[in-house]
This record gives C-alpha cells, structure tokens and sequence, in this order.
C-alpha cells in the first residue's frame, strides 16, 4: 500500500494500481501475506503475497470458466476436487452441477477462514453445502497418496511461486491424470499469457505428453491484467471437448448456473485461441 493505492507486485517490469478505500484485512498466515481491502470499483479483493487473486466484481469471469467448462463438457461429472480455490468461488460454481460430491483441497486454512469472513459474496453457503468436503493439506501430496477418482480436477492455484509453485509439476500433473475416470478432464490455472507465455508453454507441454486430449481456452478478467487468463486443458478422451453444440446448449438449459460470463457460444469460442497463445503449443 502506498498512499492509498495497492500495487501488485507480480511482475518485475509492469504494475497495476487499485485505489483502496478501506483495508479490511492485513496480516500473514502460516504460508503467506495476505491482504483484503475495498476499492471502488472492484469491490472487495483478495491478495496474497502482493498478488491480486480474486475481485468481487469480476470473480465471475474466472470462477465460471474455471468450471462450466470442463463440468458441462463431461456432462456427468458426480466427483469433484478442486485443489486450492480458498476464496470458495469455484466450490460455489461447481454445487451448481449435480454432482454428489466436491472435495475441495486447500493447503492455507486462514485463506478459508478469512474469506468466509470478509468475501461472502464469492463463496456464498459453498462451505456449508453438505456435498462438500474440505481438506486443509498439500494439494500434490492429496493427490498422490488419495484413492478417490473424479470426473474433474480443477487446479484453481496462485502462480507458480511460493505455495503454488508444486501445482505445475510434471509429477503432479501424471499424478492428477491417474485419479481421473475414463472421461475425467482435469484443468489448470495458467496465467496471463501475454506476460505469463512461459506459464502456459510449460503447461501444454507436460499435458501433452499425459493426455490423450491437450488444450488451451480462455477468458478475460479484468483485474488479472494485461491479456486474456489462459487455462490448461488435459482429458483422457477426446470426446468431452467434441461436445456437439446443440447438446452444450441442452445441458446448460438443464442446469441453473445464473451465468454472467459463461454461456454455451462462448464455451464452444474460448477454445479458438489468438494465433501468439496457439503458437506455445510448438
């Protein structure tokens, strides 16, 4: 904070600047620094470890893709984890699916806590729905030593810098491939690309090399600066992503997912890629 403005400290060369009207919460957990605070018009963030991670206004563009996507396209996901996601935006979005289950995996229980407290309007009654489960642990290790198969994975991680920095292993990644089912699709937070190509390069490698189905889509949030939010995509068949239009629209029609950002066209166009994100692909 510097004279009422917050500034992210992501990247070396380029800032972004929030005006604050009020600091709610200022302080550091067991894992890392933590800040959430007013602004004027992006309502409450949350930051950790400088970084912008969630903003009430626009947390929407994010949570929804991170889980529309791969949830409708599979169509019949029961069994859920999402590893990380604290703020609870995607454990709200993925209860809105008639899954039996969403084991939500997060290393920093304060995130939780803190978030519940101060950012209701994200996580909503998600903690409280009686479908979830809620780990506090690492993510790599639940992953590796659980015996639980799912139908989706989301990894809903910071960048691949202090806590998060695991969540974009090799290992990881096989290990997420082999708690998949037959159609399980697992997707990854990947960064900005036009700042973040490495982010993104590495990730399509790795799943390219584990998955029989490899892919990129996209969304836009505002507050994640400077490009479109590239998300990493690895399904263990090829049919999830060859979803017939007409039938994503019938799916969504059956759901009552009260989407701002996500709806079935823009499930179909977030795969068509601008031709510099394509290109990480190699």
């Amino acid at each position: 904070m510097n004279e009422g403005w917050f500034s992210e400290t992501l990247y070396p060369d380029f800032r972004q600047l929030l005006r604050v009207d009020k600091i709610i919460y200022q302080g550091r957990t067991g894992f890392q620094d933590i800040c959430i605070f007013d602004t004027p018009r992006f309502g409450r963030v949350l930051a950790l470890d400088g970084v912008i991670q969630t903003a009430e206004r626009d947390e929407f563009c994010y949570h929804e893709m991170i889980v529309h996507v791969p949830m409708v396209a599979h169509g019949m996901a029961k069994n859920v984890a999402i590893i990380g996601g604290g703020d609870g935006g995607a454990l709200e979005e993925a209860l809105k699916h008639p899954v039996g289950k969403v084991t939500m995996v997060e290393l920093d229980d304060s995130v939780v806590r803190l978030c519940r407290e101060h950012l209701p309007s994200i996580c909503g009654d998600a903690f409280d729905d009686p479908r979830t489960e809620l780990v506090f642990m690492d993510g790599v290790r639940f992953v590796r030593e659980t015996s639980q198969m799912f139908d989706v994975i989301i990894v809903d991680s910071t960048d691949p810098i202090g806590p998060g920095e695991v969540l974009f292993s090799a290992a990881f990644y096989a290990d997420c491939r082999d708690r998949l089912t037959e159609r399980g699709v697992l997707v990854t937070q990947s960064g900005v690309t036009f700042m973040q190509d490495d982010e993104a390069r590495g990730t399509f490698a790795r799943m390219d090399k584990l998955f029989e189905d490899a892919g990129f889509y996209i969304t836009q949030v505002p507050t994640y600066g400077a490009g479109f939010m590239t998300l990493g995509w690895g399904c263990r068949s090829p049919e999830p992503r060859a979803t017939a239009p007409d039938e994503i629209r019938r799916r969504v029609a059956a759901l009552d997912l009260g989407a701002r950002y996500y709806t079935p066209e823009i499930h179909a166009a977030s795969f068509a890629l601008p031709g510099y994100i394509e290109a990480l692909k190699g």
